[in-house]
């Protein structure tokens, strides 16, 4: 049987910054005020640049990472929750662009777990060896269903995209195993019923502390790992608070976590991706290194990885 891992990844980040002390001009919040509570500095917007846009951008630095071509591949599977349109995918508009003719494609809803579904899935297409190559993108384009106006979600959502080619890996490496869940009691607490986001942020903040360690605990266990092996953790970057939570119950320094919710904000589905892509450059994660990547969000729905990087 195949052994399924990460062959390459790439990220998008859109150009414009939009800091703290923007928000402080429109609206009743301080720079200090968003840092001390989210961690954030600053975040991105994609203005003109749409959701599908964004996600071939990124599709075209981890086909390259990979040295895997488009024609190769087997599955396209885009995690969003702001496409461009109900329909089509667009994970179809990635495949077309690509010129992927073989490809199948479809996109995944799990917010802001919907990177850890993906390569889950991606995962067991590999495994059983039905596909070679899975490209996955995480791709969000929040800004379009925030109100800038609104104090309490305004300053927490940006825009981005990651992306990865999940393929064939030695023995040694890929995937060793993976939590995936939901709660759907919770769905309201954070939601989209009309134009905009709502949150009741007390009780996401309460599930994710507890959700993202639990997570990464299981992942682990059904690994035959335990938190004394974990090299680096990448956790969906929402906010610094929850992700310090996860850092501690799994004991590790500070400089085996991943942090990027400073320069990019809440980007959903990306944030995991685009967090690893800037690691791997950064040489913080490397091969042979064990990862934990965990995400939480609305639902609601978590998810957690145990990999072992590398080919």
């Amino acid at each position: 049987m195949a052994k399924a891992g990460l062959l390459g990844m790439g990220r998008y980040v859109p150009e414009k910054v939009v800091t703290n002390k923007d928000f402080e001009a429109f609206l009743e919040t301080s720079d200090e005020w968003i840092r001390s509570r989210t961690g954030i500095e600053e975040r991105r917007f994609a203005e003109d640049v749409e959701t599908s846009e964004m996600a071939f951008q990124s599709a075209l630095k981890a086909l390259e990472s990979a040295q895997v071509e488009a024609e190769d591949i087997d599955l396209i599977l885009v995690a969003t929750v702001t496409p461009d349109m109900p329909f089509p995918s667009v994970s179809s508009m990635i495949q077309h662009r690509l010129g992927a003719k073989k490809a199948a494609a479809m996109d995944i809803s799990a917010a802001c777990a919907g990177f850890i579904y993906g390569i889950a899935t991606a995962q067991q297409f590999i495994e059983t060896e039905a596909y070679t190559n899975v490209l996955v993108i995480g791709v969000e384009k929040l800004t379009k269903v925030t109100d800038i106006n609104d104090r309490n979600t305004a300053v927490l959502f940006g825009d981005g995209a990651g992306a990865c080619v999940v393929g064939p890996v030695s023995e040694d490496r890929g995937i060793l195993a993976f939590d995936l869940g939901s709660d759907g009691s919770g769905g309201m607490h954070i939601n989209q019923k009309n134009e905009f986001i709502e949150m009741n942020g007390r009780e996401v903040f309460k599930f994710a502390v507890r959700q993202m360690g639990d997570a990464s605990i299981r992942a682990l266990t059904k690994a035959g790992l335990t938190k004394e092996d974990v090299d680096f953790l990448v956790p969906h970057q929402a906010n610094i608070r929850i992700m310090e939570a996860s850092r501690e119950r799994l004991e590790l320094p500070k400089e085996k976590m991943s942090v990027t919710v400073n320069k990019y904000g809440n980007t959903s589905s990306a944030s995991i991706p685009m967090a690893m892509v800037e690691e791997i450059e950064a040489g913080k994660i490397k091969d042979g290194d064990l990862l934990v990547l965990v995400g939480f969000g609305a639902g609601l729905v978590w998810g957690s990885v145990a990999l072992r990087w590398g080919r």
